[in-house]
């Protein structure tokens, strides 16, 4: 892949969302022209959507709360699963976690969060590939978002559920997606999260985050 941290540079602007102003993200305004210069970039049509390039209500909520409690985090080993952006891990870096990954199958999306993270002065890994069925190897996971489609959900469900069962803390934040699960889910909190029409059909998302039982 040629330079991703200069296609992100160019593409995006340092922007601090209202929810979390803590946090410096470089991030896109519209997502039609980011979605067209990504395929334009790679030589290829038909990718999945730059989410990368925006702040999503689900990590948004999932940032305010490991801000808000830091105590929850210091000293722990964090995933931010799905992490798009990287706000999570970047979060859970500003509030003292022990060591952070973020996880993520599309490279840009790690550039971007490597970008993010050196913007804030934390230290976050971005390990290559799927992670869906490593061994556990962390104290608290933090998933934004991720049950928006049923292959999604089928595929990191499972395994999410295997790493509670392995001692580990798994969030799921949940902007009001089809297919969050009905059951073994303990509601932690809810949000109220501003966003735009062009990212969802609404201007408030309702955000619940949830402690996925094993």
């Amino acid at each position: 892949m040629r330079d991703p941290e200069n296609f992100i540079r160019a593409h995006t602007v340092i922007a601090r969302p209202a929810l979390v102003p803590e946090i410096a993200l470089h991030l896109a305004t519209e997502i039609t022209p980011i979605w067209q210069a990504t395929e334009s970039w790679l030589a290829q049509e038909g990718i999945e959507p730059p989410f990368w390039a925006f702040a999503w209500p689900g990590g948004l909520a999932l940032a305010r709360t490991v801000l808000d409690q830091p105590g929850l985090v210091a000293g722990k080993r964090v995933l931010d699963f799905a992490a798009g952006c990287g706000i999570g891990a970047i979060a859970a870096a500003l509030a003292g976690a022990a060591m952070v990954e973020a996880a993520e199958i599309d490279p840009l999306a790690l550039a971007a969060t490597r970008l993010n993270a050196a913007l804030n002065g934390v230290a976050v890994a971005t390990p290559d590939g799927d992670v869906v069925g490593s061994a556990c190897r962390w104290d608290l996971i933090l998933a934004g978002d991720v049950c928006y489609e049923a292959p999604m959900t089928g595929h990191i469900l499972p395994w999410l559920r295997a790493m509670a069962g392995a001692g580990a803390e798994v969030w799921i934040a949940d902007p009001g997606r089809a297919y969050l699960p009905k059951d073994g889910m303990a509601l932690i909190s809810t949000h109220r999260v501003a966003t735009t029409r062009e990212l969802e059909d609404r201007e408030l998302r309702e955000v619940t985050i949830h402690r996925l039982l094993p």
